[in-house]
């Protein structure tokens, strides 16, 4: 089962004309990998800290979250 990634052009288009025949590799190589950044940034931005969180509650000597997260 293979899922695909739809991407949608950006740009002035009216209701009904015909798609432009600008869907270049490097065109499409641009918006893939624009959001695919934008994707990674959201993902970086809210799992950082949690991602902190869990590998210091699986160290040693395993702390309590209180400990964890005071700045003591």
């Amino acid at each position: 089962m293979s899922s695909k990634v739809a991407l949608k052009a950006k740009g002035k288009s009216s209701k009904g004309s015909k798609p432009s025949p600008d869907n270049s590799p490097s065109k499409l190589l641009k918006e893939w990998s624009t959001w695919t950044m934008k994707k990674a940034k959201v993902i970086t931005h809210y799992g950082f800290i949690p991602l902190v969180i869990i590998i210091g509650m699986n160290s040693e000597p395993k702390p309590s979250i209180s400990q964890l997260l005071s700045p003591v």
